[in-house]
């Protein structure tokens, strides 16, 4: 159930390592306004539902199915929230999880800790954050990190994210840290919009070079200028665990990103780590995306890359078997949850289709419908 598609010198022992140990999942929650560029993404079908995704993942992840949800997991174009598949694990295994809100327009419902950062401007005026709140936000993440890691209870740790958007500005900064990585990320559509990616990302580089000017930006100034709140609160937490604990970076080309802008903090301002301790763990919708290239990429950036076997083929829901068609993919720590599910307590595709499911009958439960049969929509 778990394929090692990058670094396998890494990975073995990485997973031989936490093998039977209980993770915790810190979910970080952030926001971008590239989220609301009309079709560059599937994660809620229309700019005012992405506005509430993440409120939204971090009720159903905290609460789980409600019958009147203050923010009901956005209706998609095809597929069923990821939100699915890590709250049926962590419920299920009763894996701890504590929610991060690194920068949205409104408060979660839920229990979370507030990061004191803020929404980001949309990635094209490359003035996406102020500089001071890109590194408080990173600070942040320090502190979080070793204080998560330093828990006796906890084998190793799950970050993940929640940024409707946040393949885009993946993009952004990977292209800002002067990594080639067009045509190379994923999205949440069955085929990426590499070109909308894109232009969208040239327009950011364009305004954020004539701040640069001839000089090379600091890898935060990057940040600042084309990125989101959640990518320097991940890094920070990520940094830090790393020289205590084993780190799972729960995510796709968000977390490669993750990753590179870690490796560059590093370099540039020699700060400890242990990147043996660092994988990227994702779902094979990722990985073995035909519109993409998530391996190559981990390749580029020397992250070592992992992913669940999961499959909805056999579904009887047809919103979990739009997977198999490209759909939704990941997010909300999905691949991550189902590698740590079969790591922890041995869950095969059984026991995790069986969870998820029994998850989405409850929602449709709630929400008043009949159970859908073999073949609807």
């Amino acid at each position: 159930m778990i394929t090692v598609y990058s670094d396998p010198q890494r990975a073995t022992p990485w997973l031989h390592r936490v093998r039977g140990q209980r993770p915790a999942l810190a979910l970080v929650l952030g926001f971008t306004e590239t989220g609301l560029i009309p079709g560059i993404s599937a994660a809620g079908a229309t700019p005012a539902d992405r506005r509430t995704t993440a409120l939204a993942d971090a009720e159903w992840m905290v609460n789980g199915p409600q019958p009147h949800p203050t923010f009901p997991l956005p209706p998609l174009q095809a597929g069923a929230s990821p939100a699915l598949i890590s709250r049926a694990v962590m419920a299920g295994q009763d894996i701890p999880l504590t929610v991060f809100n690194a920068g949205l327009p409104q408060s979660p419902t839920v229990a979370h800790v507030d990061l004191g950062g803020q929404p980001a401007q949309c990635l094209t005026t490359g003035q996406a954050l102020p500089l001071d709140a890109v590194k408080h936000l990173f600070q942040a993440g320090l502190h979080w990190g070793e204080t998560l890691a330093a828990d006796p209870t906890t084998g190793y740790l799950l970050l993940a994210e929640c940024v409707v958007g946040g393949t885009t500005t993946a993009l952004a900064l990977l292209q800002g840290l002067g990594i080639d990585a067009m045509d190379r990320v994923n999205s949440s559509h069955p085929i990426c919009n590499h070109d909308q990616k894109r232009d969208i990302v040239q327009q950011g580089l364009t305004q954020a070079r004539q701040h640069w000017g001839e000089s090379s930006p600091h890898p935060l100034e990057v940040v600042a200028a084309l990125g989101d709140p959640m990518q320097p609160v991940v890094a920070g937490m990520a940094l830090a665990a790393s020289r205590t604990q084993p780190v799972m970076l729960a995510g796709g080309t968000q977390m490669l990103a993750v990753y590179a802008l870690m490796t560059a903090l590093a370099q540039v301002d020699h700060l400890s780590w242990h990147p043996e301790n660092v994988v990227v763990g994702t779902t094979r919708w990722v990985a073995a995306d035909p519109t993409g290239d998530t391996v190559g990429l981990a390749q580029a950036i020397n992250a070592c890359l992992l992913a669940t076997e999961l499959s909805f083929a056999d579904s009887r829901f047809a919103a979990l078997r739009a997977y198999e068609q490209g759909f939704v993919k990941e997010g909300v720590g999905a691949g991550a949850c189902a590698i740590a599910a079969e790591l922890y307590q041995n869950w095969g595709q059984s026991e995790l289709l069986a969870a998820i499911e029994q998850e989405l009958a409850q929602k449709v439960e709630f929400e008043g419908q009949a159970l859908l049969p073999e073949g609807a929509s």
